[in-house]
């Protein structure tokens, strides 16, 4: 057995989980998550914004739904042929669910789907699973940002290059096979 597919079975599918558009009625739930994840969490002024740029097709953000609760939620903007990354996140309480490789894959679904060949993001240096989530998508390591998060806590910038190859759409198919008719026949 590969060590993508031990990585892929100890991780429960994302079974029942309903991925949507972000809407100002999901900044309530979203706070919540937000403030037990991050020191200094977005504020709904910043989410409005970002729903408001996703109109106008500068952003894409979603949520995850499991049994009408709101468990995670994920965003990028898009510049030119480049996807960046802007947050992923889930309740710390449904972490190990599959929930942030869910939202990771329509994220990199539709950034394909919008034609860009490459994704990009930050993420602490502390948050080595986050870190393995990101290798499992091809996301490799490029630079750090110093003192990025808090002005304390290092960013390591990772990017992940031809997203737009038939290759990529079949590494997406296996680690979300759930999603596969997301990418169509590409």
């Amino acid at each position: 057995m590969s060590v993508l597919s031990r990585l892929l079975n100890r991780e429960p599918s994302a079974r029942g989980l309903v991925i949507g558009p972000m809407r100002r009625r999901d900044l309530t739930a979203i706070q919540v998550i937000e403030r037990q994840v991050y020191p200094q969490p977005w504020s709904v002024n910043v989410f409005t914004n970002e729903i408001d740029m996703a109109k106008q097709g500068q952003r894409y953000y979603i949520v995850g739904y499991r049994g009408g609760q709101l468990v995670g939620y994920a965003g990028m903007m898009i510049v030119m042929d480049e996807a960046h990354i802007t947050n992923i996140a889930s309740d710390p309480n449904r972490r190990r669910e599959g929930i942030g490789r869910r939202l990771l894959a329509d994220l990199a679904w539709e950034a394909r789907h919008r034609g860009c060949s490459s994704l990009t993001l930050e993420v602490r240096i502390s948050n080595v699973a986050a870190q393995g989530l990101y290798h499992q998508f091809g996301f490799e390591p490029a630079g750090i940002r110093q003192k990025y998060y808090e002005n304390t806590e290092d960013a390591i910038v990772m990017w992940c290059h031809n997203i737009d190859t038939h290759e990529y759409a079949d590494r997406l198919r296996q680690l979300c096979p759930e999603m596969a008719d997301r990418g169509g026949s590409t």
